[in-house]
């Protein structure tokens, strides 16, 4: 019976999220309350609050389900025998996977171009921004360690290129969202990440000046 209850709890989370999603996708984050999200998952408000605090929380949840594939690769090997191949991997699969993953997808166009981080949406503006920086943070440990390897230029500038691929993985996919006939993402996606791999190899703007140490 107890791990029945479970389930039913878990079965309401998850048709609470879907209808979080589906709700926030048609009518943008500020225009949503937990109203519509109750009216659309079938169940009460009461309900909501058994497993959510408030809207924000609902968001984050929602966000979060597509943000733990992504984060499993990126807790990968530690030291990996190719992290520049690893790393070029996971942007890869990142950008793949937003494109053909429909929820992924859209959850990424809600956050991107229907949510305004007002009001209750505080904590969520926070929490992304955290998750933006263990992001960058993350690229540049593999940069490092592609540095460390002899595959990448002693001298690069791991903090200013791992901001680059970050922004750059950001802006792409914003730019194939808003404009979706026009960004053909899986045909694009390998030769732009493998030219943003050679601009690290080769561009001197991505160099830290003469004798100033990584940090």
């Amino acid at each position: 019976m107890v791990r029945r209850t479970k389930e039913e709890a878990l079965e309401t989370r998850n048709r609470i999220l879907d209808a979080a999603e589906q709700v926030f996708y048609d009518k943008g984050v500020s225009r949503t309350s937990l109203a519509d999200i109750a009216a659309q998952a079938g169940v009460t408000r009461g309900a909501i609050y058994w497993h959510f605090a408030n809207k924000g929380d609902v968001f984050t949840a929602m966000f979060d389900r597509v943000l733990l594939p992504l984060d499993e690769l990126l807790e990968g090997d530690e030291d990996p025998a190719n992290p520049l191949a690893r790393l070029a991997e996971v942007l890869k699969w990142c950008l793949r996977a937003s494109s053909t993953d429909l929820r992924r997808r859209r959850v990424f166009d809600i956050l991107f171009l229907k949510c305004e981080f007002v009001d209750d949406m505080g904590p969520v503006k926070a929490r992304h921004q955290t998750t933006m920086e263990e992001g960058v943070g993350k690229i540049e440990g593999d940069l490092q360690r592609a540095i460390a390897k002899g595959q990448l230029p002693a001298d690069l500038d791991s903090r200013r290129a791992a901001l680059f691929l970050h922004a750059f993985i950001g802006g792409f996919l914003r730019d194939s969202l808003m404009l979706p006939p026009s960004i053909d993402l899986p045909c694009h996606l390998e030769p732009f990440i493998d030219a943003c791999f050679d601009m690290l190899r080769t561009s001197p703007a991505l160099r830290r000046p003469t004798g100033k140490q990584a940090t």
